[in-house]
């Protein structure tokens, strides 16, 4: 028996407070942005091709994007043990690149207590930590650095993101980023590409109508190709409804190389059954599959840890190990208390990226509310980058 304390998505669904009248405004297209002079903006028009591409997360990266989760509403008592996660997922990540947190302006001085003085704490209005799916998605091509807007919306209206649905567009403005508005509305966790033209994506977060009402997936899939500059999409179904993300395809499917795949396998006492489907669906979905450059893939995969040996693993817990971020040097990955399976997914990480360190961060409070690693991370692409810090990850694992 697991147990059933309230945690994030339950506490979404219970309500926090968000009006009817807001979900409906918010699905969709966002209003003005609320803080900040907004970057210019590029409304990707009729599935025009912008000239961008988003690159592989294993090449070189600028910095990294974090978020300081802000409301109790959302989080109850364990927002400290949540922040006291974040504080501690920055500064591993600070040991290879730099980053930057954003925190609303009344607590950013306690966020940079916490963080130490290896990140850079800025004040941008936000809402919770998913700096992936609030932040911008960033592309680069021969006019330099860009950064879409995915027109968060809380994830089809299902929790409260008055400054949220504006991180992406004041982040671009505070840095000086063209922003190139999406004409779909998803997140960053949404999507995983290899940065060779292919991009995997699950059609229950996307081809939606808490997103996207009355698109088909292949109107979604071409608005997909023109903003982010890729050539194939791979479809897995996913599974819709049961949790905040309607099944983000970065805790299921992973790109770890060229032709190569990461893939979420449901560990011991993993419930409901649905997600052993989802996962049994993406496996025959990827055997069958190609990239962009015709490669057949080849599929690695790594099971989720047990959920009897996690303490305090509710019902919403993540315990996926694909949720890992590659920044500079080193792949960060949670560690979730079940050893035996920490080790193994270390170890074939290890394996998938020989020249990076692999370092372990305990998340267990951020994963408790739905979300890992991945989740709470945003990379903004070197430019110029054309091969990793250190060597690509390799195609072979144990």
């Amino acid at each position: 028996m697991h147990d059933q304390s309230p945690t994030r998505r339950t506490v979404l669904r219970a309500g926090t407070g968000l009006a009817a009248a807001t979900v409906l405004a918010a699905c969709g297209s966002p209003g003005p942005e609320k803080t900040g002079s907004p970057a210019p903006s590029t409304q990707a028009p009729d599935n025009a091709p912008t000239g961008y591409a988003m690159p592989a997360e294993w090449l070189e990266h600028e910095r990294t994007f974090m978020a300081w989760p802000a409301l109790t509403e959302v989080w109850g008592d364990q927002l400290p043990a949540v922040r006291n996660d974040i504080a501690g997922l920055a500064r591993a990540v600070a040991q290879y690149e730099p980053v930057v947190l954003m925190a609303r302006a009344d607590q950013a001085d306690q966020a940079q207590q916490q963080v130490g003085d290896s990140v850079e704490v800025v004040a941008i209005e936000v809402d919770d930590l998913w700096a992936r799916d609030t932040g911008p998605t960033f592309v680069t091509g021969p006019a330099g650095l860009a950064g879409v807007d995915l027109n968060f919306n809380g994830w089809g209206g299902k929790q409260t993101h008055a400054d949220d649905a504006h991180v992406a567009a004041n982040l671009l403005a505070k840095y000086q980023v063209r922003r190139i508005r999406a004409p779909i509305t998803g997140e960053g966790g949404a999507i995983e590409t290899d940065g060779d033209g292919t991009l995997m994506a699950t059609e229950s977060s996307l081809v939606n109508d808490n997103r996207n009402p009355g698109l088909t997936r292949d109107e979604i899939e071409a608005d997909l190709k023109a903003v982010l500059g890729v050539r194939k999409v791979i479809w897995f179904k996913g599974v819709a409804g049961q949790d905040i993300t309607d099944c983000h395809v970065d805790a299921l499917a992973r790109f770890v190389g060229p032709g190569v795949v990461a893939l979420q396998r449901p560990g011991p006492n993993t419930p409901p059954d649905i997600w052993s489907a989802a996962s049994d669906q993406a496996l025959t979905v990827l055997r069958q599959a190609t990239d962009a450059r015709g490669r057949s893939l080849r599929v690695v995969e790594i099971t989720d840890p047990d959920l009897d040996l996690i303490e305090g693993a509710g019902k919403d817990f993540l315990a996926t190990y694909l949720n890992f971020y590659v920044c500079n040097g080193a792949v960060v990955m949670p560690r979730f208390g079940d050893r035996q399976a920490d080790d193994k997914a270390a170890a074939v990480l290890r394996d998938l990226h020989p020249d990076r360190d692999v370092v372990q961060v305990s998340i267990n409070a951020i994963a408790s509310g739905g979300g890992g690693i991945h989740c709470s991370t945003q990379q903004q692409p070197k430019l110029g980058a054309t091969s990793p810090p250190a060597q690509a990850p390799s195609a072979t694992a144990s």
